[in-house]
C-alpha cells in the first residue's frame, strides 16, 4: 500500500476516532507530539546540510548567484499574487458583512517585533545558539555563508564538504525511517485535534473558512499551474501526483518546516528534480516562502474591516500588502506562526487587534490548507529552476502519471 493512502487513511480515522470520542481524544495527544517532535530533530540538521550541499555542488558562482536570484523572484512573485487574490476574494465575497461576533475576549498582541529588529535577527550571533533556540531563518543564513565560503576555499574545503554530503544522506536515510511510522503519528494528531475542537465551533465563521480554501485553490489552480504550464513548460497532473506524500503529511501536521523531509524527497524521487537544486530552493522555501500565510493575512485584514465597519482606502490597501508580504516573510514554518504574524497587518491597517480572537477558533483547521498551499508553492519553484537549468528529469517527472506512486518506498 502506498504511503500517501496510508497517510490519508490514518488521517480519516482520526477525525472518526476524535468526533466520536470528543475531548477524550486528548489520550491521543502524546503521540501525536511525539511524532511531530522525531520530524522536528530531523529539520535542522537536514536545513543545515541540504543548504551546505546544495551550495557545494553549485560550485559556479555565476550558476549559484543566477539560481538565487531566479528563487528569490519567483517566490516573491507567488507571495503577493497570494495576498491580491486573499484580498480580492474577501473583497468579492464580503465574509464579515454579515457577521455580528460580539468578542468577549482582549488577546493582548503578539511580542512582534519592529522590522528592524527583524532585519538585524536575520544574521546569528551565535549559530550554536541557533540550533538550541529553533530558529529556522538564522541558520539558512549560516548555512548560505557556510556553503559560499567552502567553495572559495577549493580543496581546503574539500574535508569539510565530505562531512557535510554525508551528514546529509544520514539525515535523509533517518526521514525514511521516521516516515515509516508517519500514518500513526497522522491518526493521533487528527484524533486530538477533531476531538478537541469539533466540529460545531466552526459554523460563525465557516463561510470566511470555505471562502479561504476557495482562494487557496483559485492560487494552486492559476498560479502554479500557470508556472508549471507556461514557464516550466510541464503539465501540471505528475506533479500533483508525485507531491501526494507531501500534501497528506501538509495538511495534518500545518508545519512548513515539518513537511520539508518528505516534500524534498517527493521533488527527487517522483519529480526528477536534480538533488543541487532541491536541496537549495526547497529549505529555502520552508523559511521565506509562506503563500498560504499570506493568503490568510490579506483576507483576514478585509475581513476583519468589514466586521468592524472599517472602510479600508487604497493607503490601508498598500499597507496590508507590504506588511504581509514581510510577516509571510519571517514567519517561522511551524503551526500558529501565520496567526502570530497578524498583528503587524492589522496594525498597519489600524485594525483592532483584538480582532485576533476571532481566529482562534478556526485557525487550525485554517492551517491545514495553508500549508499544502506553501509546501506546494516551494516545489513550483523547484520544478521552475529545475528546468530553466537542465536539471529536471522528465522521464522521472511523468513516470508516476504512468504507473503510479511507490510512495510506500519513500
Amino acid at each position: 500500500m502506498r504511503l500517501w493512502f496510508k497517510i490519508l487513511l490514518g488521517l480519516t480515522a482520526g477525525v472518526c476516532v476524535g468526533l466520536f470520542l470528543g475531548p477524550n481524544a486528548e489520550i491521543f495527544k502524546p503521540i501525536g507530539t511525539l511524532f511531530l517532535n522525531m520530524i522536528s530533530m530531523i529539520i535542522l540538521p537536514l536545513v543545515l546540510a541540504s543548504i551546505v550541499v546544495g551550495i557545494i555542488n553549485i560550485n559556479d558562482p555565476a550558476k549559484l548567484s543566477r539560481v538565487g536570484m531566479k528563487t528569490l523572484g519567483i517566490y516573491l512573485m507567488t507571495t503577493l499574487a497570494a495576498i491580491a487574490i486573499g484580498i480580492l476574494f474577501a473583497k468579492i465575497f464580503r465574509p464579515g458583512e454579515h457577521i455580528n461576533l460580539q468578542i468577549s475576549i482582549e488577546m493582548p498582541p503578539p511580542n512582534a517585533s519592529h522590522f528592524s529588529d527583524t532585519l538585524l535577527a536575520l544574521i546569528p550571533k551565535n549559530p550554536f545558539a541557533s540550533f538550541v533556540e529553533g530558529n529556522v531563518l538564522q541558520v539558512v543564513i549560516f548555512a548560505l555563508f557556510l556553503g559560499i565560503a567552502i567553495n572559495f576555499s577549493g580543496e581546503k574545503g574539500r574535508p569539510l564538504a565530505d562531512i557535510f554530503e554525508s551528514l546529509f544522506e544520514v539525515m535523509s536515510r533517518l526521514v525514511t525511517i521516521v516516515m515509516k511510522i508517519s500514518p500513526i503519528g497522522v491518526f493521533a494528531i487528527m484524533a486530538w485535534v477533531s476531538g478537541s475542537f469539533g466540529v460545531g465551533v466552526l459554523f460563525p465563521l465557516i463561510k470566511f473558512l470555505a471562502i479561504y480554501y476557495g482562494a487557496c485553490l483559485l492560487h494552486i489552480g492559476l498560479v502554479f499551474c500557470s508556472i508549471l504550464w507556461f514557464m516550466a513548460k510541464m503539465r501540471p497532473g505528475p506533479f500533483f501526483m508525485g507531491m501526494s506524500d507531501a500534501i497528506m503529511v501538509a495538511f495534518s501536521t500545518c508545519s512548513s518546516s515539518a513537511t520539508l523531509p518528505v516534500a524534498m524527497q517527493c521533488v527527487q524521487k517522483n519529480l526528477g528534480i536534480s538533488k543541487e537544486i532541491a536541496s537549495f530552493v526547497m529549505p529555502l522555501g520552508s523559511t521565506i516562502n509562506m503563500n498560504g500565510a499570506a493568503l490568510f493575512q490579506g483576507m483576514s485584514a478585509v475581513f476583519l474591516a468589514q466586521i468592524y465597519g472599517i472602510d479600508l482606502g487604497w493607503h490601508s490597501l498598500a499597507a496590508i500588502i507590504i506588511t504581509a508580504t514581510f510577516s509571510a516573510i519571517g514567519a517561522a514554518g511551524v503551526p500558529g506562526s501565520g496567526f502570530m504574524m497578524l498583528s503587524y497587518v492589522f496594525a498597519s491597517a489600524g485594525l483592532p487587534l483584538e480582532g485576533l480572537a476571532i481566529f482562534v477558533s478556526i485557525d487550525r483547521i485554517r492551517e491545514m490548507m495553508s500549508t499544502v498551499l506553501n509546501v506546494l508553492g516551494d516545489a513550483v519553484c523547484a520544478v521552475y529552476i529545475a528546468h530553466v537549468e537542465g536539471e529536471l528529469d522528465e522521464r522521472l517527472y511523468y513516470q508516476t502519471e504512468l504507473v503510479g506512486l511507490e510512495g510506500d518506498e519513500v
